[in-house]
């Protein structure tokens, strides 16, 4: 992996997209939604996350956070096997779920190309993270998060997009609470 894609700084804010193998839109369905929800949710009360920005789309995720504890590698690597866990778990189980032998087929065809998978892979490996060292920076990544849900053509605002932290700073129903972040707040 290239130097330009770790993370060099453990207490800085940085940006995140991780995207599903394949692209494969799992998250279309509430079910697993709350899996990140909650996971998230756990991840800021018991393991130093600090989430300041979000958007959940259909096969993948931004974030913008920091690690209270100084681990992002970490909090992300536990992050991202919990909710592996969970949704292919979830999706074992769903007796809704239509898609249920193609989406596991799907996973398990991604595990079989990786040496370091037991049997799933559903995460693509890599985070991409970028620092965010500055208020110009910070403000371009927090409106391409929030613009991605528009650009994608799901929505014409981005408030209107229910996983997404335009609606927490925009003061709206959210899908959960976010930190403050200072000057967006």
């Amino acid at each position: 992996m290239s130097r330009k894609y770790k993370f060099h700084n453990p207490t800085a804010p940085y940006f995140v997209s991780f995207a599903t193998v394949n692209w494969i839109d799992v998250f279309t369905r509430e079910v697993y939604l709350k899996i990140l929800v909650d996971s998230i949710a756990y991840c800021r009360k018991h393991k130093g996350m600090e989430l300041f920005a979000y958007c959940f789309m259909p096969s993948h995720i931004h974030f913008i956070f920091r690690d209270s504890s100084e681990d992002p590698t970490g909090l992300l690597r536990d992050f991202k096997k919990h909710t592996a866990k969970k949704v292919l778990e979830a999706i074992e189980t769903n007796q809704q779920e239509s898609r249920k032998e193609w989406l596991l087929w799907m996973f398990e065809r991604a595990g079989k190309k990786k040496g370091n998978t037991s049997r799933y892979q559903f995460w693509q490996h890599h985070n991409k993270p970028i620092e965010l060292w500055s208020t110009a920076v910070i403000k371009q990544k927090l409106n391409y998060i929030h613009n991605n849900p528009v650009a994608a053509g799901f929505v014409t605002e981005p408030t209107q997009w229910k996983y997404s932290s335009a609606r927490n700073i925009a003061e709206q129903d959210s899908a959960f609470e976010i930190d403050a972040i200072g000057f967006l707040q």
